[in-house]
């Protein structure tokens, strides 16, 4: 049943993984602690903050083991990270991430382009990586996102039942939870809530998140349609930053700051001060330059009748 009525969303930031991974700009490690310690002052509570591949596919990424020490003295921030096989994994539980996340294309080609492996290896992969968390002893959290959930650009049309036959297979393989994205931007509002519905259903509890690409302008509207059926969790980039590189003209992932206005606007309640997000943006972008960013709250403001969310709001 949908679910309209105002209540508490968590925004997950991905900017320092999603984000820095898909530009040339190799941000240094201070500033990324200083954009750690600011999103966290600004009330996020959920940062995404690197991924365990080898430093030269993505010297962007070097320092995650360090961010990640970083992150986990910040008081009451969950911090994750992106795993691509075990032995990211086992790096993210020597780390003690609070959650680890397993990408998976539902696209046969977009899976063998971007991790050299079939979907179905991916999730004997996550099999693997249940069993290596149970035996350390960690309460690390095993998230498997399955991507390109609405098409996919190599590929095309990629089925809603191969999606849902791999968003099961990641929970019978041992997925403490699963998420959707739209990793090409192909999705529509309409899409959405048709995809999410089924999922839910096979996931109930378990399916955490919507990741929306602003590809072609949709994602605060996927988002929206996401959360009419109960989604209580999006993943977002400051300032807009990151895409896939198999998404020629990709214009990045939801905004954070656009999108924890849209909520607030709706009367759902972030937790997170506006304001400061919009002066860490202006900082982020100043270590960024000539990178693409996005979003709109930034160029007008906040509108002169804004009024956040109340933290009681149900």
């Amino acid at each position: 049943m949908p679910h309209p009525s105002p209540r508490p969303v968590v925004i997950r930031e991905v900017g320092l993984r999603d984000g820095l991974q898909s530009i040339a700009t190799i941000v240094p490690t201070e500033h990324k602690r200083a954009w750690l310690a600011a999103a966290h002052a600004a009330g996020q509570r959920e940062i995404e903050v690197g991924s365990f591949v080898p430093a030269r596919l993505l010297p962007q990424l070097a320092d995650t083991a360090e961010l990640l020490a970083y992150a986990r003295t910040l008081p009451g921030l969950k911090a994750s990270v992106l795993v691509p096989n075990l032995k990211g994994a086992e790096r993210a539980l020597d780390g003690d991430a609070h959650l680890m996340i397993l990408p998976l294309s539902a696209s046969h080609a977009h899976s063998l382009a971007n991790l050299r492996k079939t979907p179905d290896e991916v999730v004997a992969e996550l099999g693997r990586i249940r069993a290596a968390r149970d035996a350390s002893g960690r309460k690390t959290l095993i998230e498997g996102g399955v991507g390109t959930a609405f098409g996919c650009t190599i590929q095309g049309e990629v089925p809603v039942s191969e999606v849902l036959r791999l968003l099961q297979a990641l929970l019978d393989a041992g997925a403490d939870r699963v998420s959707l994205a739209d990793t090409v931007g192909y999705a529509d509002p309409g899409a959405v809530a048709r995809l999410f519905e089924q999922a839910l259903k096979i996931a109930g509890e378990r399916f955490c998140c919507g990741h929306f690409h602003d590809t072609r302008g949709l994602a605060l509207a996927n988002v929206a349609a996401a959360l009419d059926l109960g989604v209580a969790r999006f993943d977002a980039s400051l300032a807009g930053i990151g895409g896939c590189p198999h998404a020629p003209g990709a214009s990045g992932n939801a905004t954070t700051e656009d999108l924890a206005f849209m909520l607030e606007a709706m009367g759902h309640h972030t937790g997170l001060d506006l304001d400061a997000l919009l002066r860490l943006r202006a900082q982020v972008v100043g270590w960024i330059p000539g990178e693409p960013t996005h979003g709109a709250l930034w160029r007008a403001g906040l509108p002169g009748t804004f009024r956040p969310a109340r933290a009681s709001a149900r």
